[in-house]
């Protein structure tokens, strides 16, 4: 219970462990319904009722669930459509999922003892989709002149020899990026929860024992300080980084849409 990683570690949820099972061209693998899928689960069951009940009683004077909806609705359109152009409504609806989708997971990991988005295969996913629609939009838009995203215009010849190899290098990383990006903050954040909840635990304990132990009190009370500031936090954090990662989307695929030339 004192370690801070044990939270994070992917276990079968009790009598839905199937063991292995064969499957055809798979070939055999160990089937089981884990925290994992029950936070992903519950998260996308979230953003479903959320705006199913935006959309069932939409009145022209919004009320307080209504508002909340329509302010995320048009936070996500004004941003794919600022750095996109107007192909952004036409892309607005995968974005807003992404976006709507890791902003639950990252709330929902703060009232439940796991974080779907402090997985890396679940980052992983999220930026390998991104990436795949970039490559699809930009071969499927731009055929073979999708290479041209790797040779920035007004750069003199013989640096392109130089810049090409750095900007495909670049374009490689990105899933890296935006999976590491998210992963590690989520990671990161509730690692250090942990820990200054563990100094409360500790410390609370020794002053218990009375004595010298009285001292303890002062450094319980600081890290209960530390969890309520780094919980607040935290709640920003978990809007922002879906936030991040829903801008990165947008500018990965601005990259393609609007490929040589502005919006």
């Amino acid at each position: 219970m004192a370690d801070p990683i044990h939270q994070f570690q992917i276990q079968p949820l009790p009598g839905l462990d199937f063991g292995d099972v064969t499957l055809p061209i798979v070939g055999t693998v160990h089937l089981a319904v884990t925290n994992s899928h029950l936070a992903m689960t519950v998260a996308f069951g979230l953003v479903i009722l959320f705006l199913s009940l935006v959309t069932a009683k939409a009145q022209v004077v919004p009320g307080r669930m209504q508002a909340a909806g329509e302010a995320l609705f048009s936070m996500i359109d004004d941003l794919a459509e600022s750095i996109i152009g107007h192909e952004g409504k036409a892309l607005f609806p995968f974005i807003f999922t992404v976006f709507t989708f890791i902003l639950a997971m990252n709330l929902l990991g703060l009232f439940l003892s796991f974080t779907a988005t402090s997985q890396l295969a679940v980052t992983g996913t999220f930026a390998l989709l991104t990436i795949g629609l970039v490559l699809i939009i930009g071969f499927a838009k731009h055929g073979l002149g999708f290479f041209k995203l790797f040779v920035p215009s007004g750069v003199p010849w013989p640096v392109l020899f130089l810049v090409v190899p750095i900007e495909f290098v670049s374009f490689l990383l990105r899933p890296i990026t935006l999976a590491l990006r998210l992963f590690g903050n989520m990671l990161g954040g509730h690692v250090a929860l942990k820990v200054f909840a563990g100094f409360i635990i500790a410390l609370g304990g020794l002053a218990m024992s009375g004595g010298l132990g009285y001292f303890g009190i002062p450094g319980a009370a600081l890290s209960l300080g530390m969890v309520v500031g780094l919980t607040a936090l935290e709640f920003l954090v978990a809007f922002l980084q879906a936030f991040v990662f829903a801008v990165l989307t947008c500018v990965y695929l601005n990259d393609v849409v609007n490929l040589g030339h502005g919006h």
